[in-house]
């Protein structure tokens, strides 16, 4: 017999399998549109994160089906045993980390009281500049190095993160269309753009599109601290 805590693990699991699915169509279609390698790797990763969904799925409930059918009846009590945690489920961290956010996931700062802060540029002086400035004002810090890393980030993490600083010039695919990814998965996110250069035609077009802010690179600290915490208060996002 399926419990309670079975049926909302169920749902749980379909509903993150639905996720993975919708973005295995979204990462398809990018990969027909740019046809870069880096979109098959995206693809294969969510392929194999759709099945290892599917097959903890299948095994939770057959599990179940197996133990009444040990106990002789289809309507007998549970077993006591614990099912084994399906494959790819998260384990609470010992460590210091953010609350709610997945271990892999490195965190600069991870108990600031200030909010969550992720940088998305490929300039390894930039970034560092940034988050070391960010996080000691307080703010938590996430570096992604590319718009891929960043987009599997978002997608496990984006009800947390309260601002993205995004470099508009980025291996394989630039700041717009990251943006444009970034608000299918969210369309309130807080984005600001951060370059040296870039067409202002582009820029006016992320503008339109909610794009909350524009750094010129290079910034200095205090132009930093200013555009991130205008930025946050004009959204109106609690501190986390």
């Amino acid at each position: 017999m399926l419990h309670q805590n079975d049926l909302k693990w169920i749902a749980k699991t379909s509903t993150e399998l639905n996720t993975v699915l919708q973005q295995i169509a979204r990462y398809a279609d990018l990969m027909k549109r740019h046809k870069g390698d880096d979109y098959i790797d995206q693809l294969n990763q969510q392929v194999e994160i759709a099945t290892q969904s599917a097959q903890a799925l299948f095994n939770r409930v057959t599990s179940k089906i197996l133990e009444n059918t040990r106990s002789g009846s289809p309507n007998g009590p549970a077993a006591t045993s614990a099912a084994p945690a399906p494959a790819g489920e998260a384990q609470e961290s010992t460590g210091e980390r953010a609350p709610g956010i997945p271990s892999q996931i490195a965190v600069l700062n991870p108990n600031g009281p200030r909010e969550l802060i992720l940088i998305i540029d490929d300039e390894p002086e930039i970034a560092e500049f940034a988050s070391t400035i960010l996080s000691e004002e307080g703010y938590k810090v996430i570096v992604a190095r590319d718009g891929f890393e960043a987009l599997k980030i978002f997608q496990q993490i984006h009800r947390q993160i309260g601002l993205i600083i995004l470099d508009f010039f980025l291996p394989v695919m630039d700041g717009d269309a990251v943006f444009e990814e970034l608000k299918a998965l969210n369309p309130g996110v807080n984005v600001v753009l951060s370059s040296g250069f870039a067409e202002q035609n582009k820029i006016g077009a992320m503008l339109a599109q909610g794009l909350r802010g524009f750094i010129p690179k290079p910034y200095t600290r205090e132009k930093l601290l200013e555009q991130v915490r205008s930025t946050l208060d004009a959204s109106g996002r609690p501190i986390r």
